[in-house]
């Protein structure tokens, strides 16, 4: 195997052009439990929850705190046991907001959508990769290659193979993926979008299916 053709080599790369494209680049130590500027209190949490929650405040001045909270909620902790369903309605809140009720001046209550994401001006949000992320749930450890955040929540999954090795095929690497959604499945409630690369060959897809 050529050493400048190592997976690490493949993962920085990866990690350069997304820094091109605007987003921050930290590794998944930088921000760990524990570590000095952690953003988990455990490796238990996927979602980044101060940058959520400063996003959803921006994005939101008008909503009352009380009811910014409610959406926090229902973001973060999903109400089903399936990960389908829940990304399915994690989904339909980024595409159409969070609803929440709160008690207008008027004292009447009204109903409203909390935004999670600024379609109307993209560069606005908040865009984060993280590389070597390790998530822990019912005691099984995994750490994918690559995940993007936007707003401080995990959208998307890169993983990531090494052409030069003869069974580190990007095909391994979609394997790869479906096992991380068995075995920590909290990390795909929020995704829309996997990744698979060896450096060569990419292909991106949602769910169960990698085209591109």
């Amino acid at each position: 195997m050529s050493p400048a053709f190592s997976e690490s080599v493949i993962e920085q790369v990866a990690l350069a052009w997304l820094e091109s494209l605007g987003y921050q680049v930290l590794s998944g130590l930088e921000i760990a439990p524990g570590e000095p500027a952690a953003e988990r209190d455990n490796y238990g949490q996927v979602v980044l929850e101060y940058r959520l929650r400063q996003a959803l405040a921006w994005l939101n001045p008008q909503v009352p705190a009380d009811a910014l909270e409610e959406a926090f909620r229902k973001l973060t902790r999903p109400d089903s046991p399936a990960l389908v369903a829940n990304n399915h309605a994690i989904h339909k809140y980024l595409v159409e907001g969070v609803p929440v009720e709160y008690q207008r001046k008027d004292g009447s209550i009204g109903g409203d959508l909390v935004r999670v994401l600024n379609y109307d001006e993209p560069e606005d949000n908040e865009f984060l990769a993280v590389n070597q992320f390790t998530v822990v749930e019912n005691q099984i450890e995994r750490r994918p290659d690559v995940v993007l955040f936007i707003n401080g929540l995990p959208i998307a999954v890169m993983e990531l193979k090494n052409a030069a090795t003869e069974n580190a095929t990007i095909w391994s690497a979609f394997n790869q993926l479906q096992t991380y959604k068995m075995q920590i499945p909290s990390l795909f409630s929020f995704n829309e979008a996997m990744v698979i690369s060896d450096g060569v060959q990419s292909r991106i897809g949602t769910d169960r299916h990698a085209d591109g």
